[in-house]
């Protein structure tokens, strides 16, 4: 089925994660069979903008003293598009003619999506220009509807607001300008680096997720967008942040290229003490691969956004942790201070491992955070969720700081986000840990009958590589909630990797928990790889 220029190949197949709340899910067009409306009453022309001065630190400062009152639940507009259902909102595409910045020098151009649908809470948005912002008003006469719903629309009908917004630059030939970064649904945003297509999401903030309680879900209410300059490198964007326990002031700060990067700056103020709160946190999807597939009956050999949690430590040890879907919820803590980065990758690259050309998951994008300055002691939190459907996101992680918010103090936190293929280095030292299967424990072509399961985790590159099968290396291995039945190590020459192979008992009723690495010669080879197997 044709796609209109500027949509996505693929409608990004995210829904509500029960208990998790709504991810952002990005609007383009399936099924565009009519013309877009032709308008025939004349436009009226609005009232001209008034401009107000603006900063970063007056942004600060408007939080600070909405802090100080009572939250207002957000607004949920009427109007036409009210009533829109699913079909009726994929019918709606914003006309890129109609795009901010089109006609001049600025390497970025904005793009807004519709109110209506899951999103009936307006977004007020302002360009800001030499330290005066002014709002960018949007009116029916920017987007263009199709179908069934194009005789439905008021003509020049101005918009209370938009449901969010998405910045396209020439991401991956000069020529066209394609989406960067989006921003759609509560606090979500998503963005792309050079030849990704969209996966994995981040959000402004994490509040009481996953404690048994109702978790917080802040939204950007307000966005100032720094008209760029032309030929620009990069392009600044403000947010207003608001919930019931916290408002916030966000800035960030985007370079598109090979890796995209966004500079994040969150100033918080709470106005009541909270659980728990997640910084940076991240939400892909995980549904099956080499260690989980049999319980999928699907052509497909891995169905995934992400792979793997990537932390690197404070003093550069890494960890690699696969991910599961598991049998019910769980959850994993990395206790931290300071760490050099964490992130969700997506480390398998090869369209056989996939064999989907629509979804094209071997595409997806990694994500790193990297705090910028000292944040302490903490741990990265990592959810998993049991999903029978790829629709779902199932994984968040997050950084969850050791000390509870107070209430009325600001809380600060700078970090860089790295999207992109984000590929190992190929120069480095250590090993990397390239593939996890798992499957019944035993010997082949026995039947298992005790229970214990096999775990195969390939290493590959660094300086283990070169070295011969018959090399003085051993498999450091710790395990609780289970017993190692038995333990191999061994050289693959044929596809130059070792191979550790563990059957492993586990206790009755039990979380087994399993760490390993390799080492010789008086250093650690590889990367830990860490896992958690839950059994019930």
């Amino acid at each position: 089925m044709p796609v209109l220029p500027g949509l996505h190949a693929n409608l990004p197949r995210r829904a509500f994660l029960a208990g998790l709340g709504a991810v952002a899910v990005l609007q383009c067009s399936t099924s565009l069979t009519s013309v877009a409306r032709a308008d025939t009453a004349p436009a009226v022309a609005p009232a001209a903008p008034v401009a107000t001065a603006f900063d970063f630190d007056w942004l600060t400062e408007d939080m600070r003293a909405r802090s100080q009152t009572a939250a207002v639940p957000a607004a949920k507009v009427e109007g036409f598009f009210t009533d829109f259902t699913y079909d009726d909102y994929q019918a709606i595409q914003f006309n890129p003619e109609r795009a901010r910045w089109s006609g001049t020098d600025a390497t970025f151009r904005l793009h807004a999506f519709h109110l209506g649908w899951l999103f009936a809470e307006p977004v007020t948005m302002f360009e800001v220009e030499n330290g005066a912002a002014q709002p960018i008003v949007f009116t029916t006469d920017d987007f263009l509807y199709y179908d069934r719903i194009k005789d439905r629309v008021p003509l020049h009908e101005p918009l209370p607001g938009v449901a969010g917004f998405r910045l396209n630059a020439p991401l991956n030939r000069a020529d066209l300008y394609d989406e960067v970064v989006a921003f759609l649904g509560a606090s979500y945003f998503r963005a792309l680096g050079r030849g990704n297509v969209y996966g994995l999401s981040t959000r402004g903030l994490a509040i009481n997720t996953g404690l048994g309680q109702p978790e917080e879900f802040p939204r950007f209410s307000q966005f100032w967008i720094e008209k760029p300059v032309p030929f620009a490198r990069e392009v600044t964007v403000y947010a207003a942040l608001e919930s019931a326990s916290c408002t916030g002031a966000y800035r960030f700060v985007i370079r598109p290229g090979t890796n995209t990067e966004i500079d994040v700056t969150a100033r918080l103020f709470f106005r009541n003490e909270v659980e728990q709160i997640g910084i940076a946190p991240l939400t892909s999807m995980f549904l099956f691969s080499e260690k989980n597939r049999a319980a999928f009956d699907d052509y497909r050999p891995n169905v995934h956004d992400s792979d793997g949690l990537g932390i690197r430590r404070h003093d550069g040890d890494e960890i690699w942790r696969p991910l599961n879907n598991p049998v019910r919820l769980t959850e994993s803590w990395f206790t931290e201070e300071s760490p050099q980065s964490f992130g969700l990758f997506q480390r398998d690259r090869d369209f056989d491992s996939f064999q989907d050309p629509a979804a094209h998951y071997e595409l997806r994008p990694s994500l790193v955070v990297e705090p910028l300055g000292d944040w302490g002691r903490g741990a990265v939190r990592l959810v998993e969720i049991p999903t029978q459907l790829e629709v779902n996101d199932n994984i968040v992680a997050f950084w969850v700081p050791e000390a509870k918010p107070v209430p009325g103090q600001m809380l600060e936190y700078v970090y860089r986000l790295h999207w992109g293929m984000l590929p190992v280095d190929p120069m480095a030292d250590i090993a990397f840990v390239q593939e996890t299967r798992a499957g019944i424990g035993g010997v082949s072509g026995v039947e298992n009958t005790a229970g214990d399961r096999k775990f195969v985790v390939d290493f590959a590159g660094g300086l283990l590589a070169s070295l011969p099968g018959d090399a003085k290396v051993d498999a450091v291995v710790e395990i609780s909630g289970g017993k190692i039945l038995v333990q191999t190590l061994s050289k693959i020459d044929d596809v130059n990797v070792w191979r550790l192979v563990l059957d492993v008992m586990p206790d009755e009723g039990a979380v087994v928990e399993m760490g390993a690495h390799i080492a010789g010669f008086g250093r650690k080879l590889s990367e830990n790889w860490l896992y958690q197997w839950v059994t019930a």
